[in-house]
């Protein structure tokens, strides 16, 4: 916990025994009543206090994606909550989402990414490998007929499915490559052609 947290919690305290002083003052002559009331203002307080704690990870599952706009010929995709760049492109018309991932070598699908884009990865010979924080995991080459972002579309990309468990899709140097400049600053990552 930092300052920031302790000071957070110490006033919530403050103000719960301000609040709770202050009702059963009010309500002394029906202290059964009071009793019950204050049980209910006690869990709807904790539940706030349970709520707020976990707000980075609702937030994160609730909106995990970063926004993403275009000015002129640049695309300029916003840090999401859980500090990842996402931008959603469309693959053979279907929208799929990926993290940007500049260490990741290719554009890799997960089999169920693939699966929505019309390619059955349980038809795929899977003779590559690649190393991931996981470990090692089967790979199959594939090639996607068109990938759509911000208005401009590219034909005929290559793409990889992973054979292992992938939460999301990767958008890695092999796409990223496309574009003439990609520049990080602060929680923006411009991507220019």
């Amino acid at each position: 916990m930092n300052g920031d947290t302790i000071g957070q919690l110490i006033y919530l305290v403050l103000l719960l025994l301000f609040v709770g002083g202050w009702f059963f003052a009010r309500n002394r002559n029906r202290l059964n009543r009071t009793l019950q009331q204050a049980v209910l203002w006690v869990f709807l307080f904790a539940g706030m206090i349970v709520i707020y704690g976990m707000r980075d990870q609702l937030r994160q599952q609730l909106l995990p994606r970063s926004s993403v706009s275009v000015q002129g010929d640049n695309i300029i995709l916003t840090r999401a909550a859980d500090r990842h760049f996402y931008v959603t492109m469309k693959l053979n018309g279907v929208p799929v989402r990926f993290v940007v991932d500049t260490g990741a070598t290719n554009m890799v699908l997960s089999r169920q990414d693939a699966r929505r884009i019309g390619i059955d990865p349980d038809g795929l010979i899977y003779y590559s490998t690649a190393q991931t924080a996981n470990g090692t995991v089967r790979t199959a080459r594939v090639r996607i007929k068109t990938v759509e972002l911000a208005g401009k579309t590219d034909r005929n990309v290559t793409a990889w499915v992973n054979d292992g468990q992938m939460d999301g899709s990767l958008l890695g140097m092999s796409y990223l490559s496309r574009f003439s400049t990609i520049e990080i600053s602060g929680d923006r990552m411009i991507l220019r052609r």
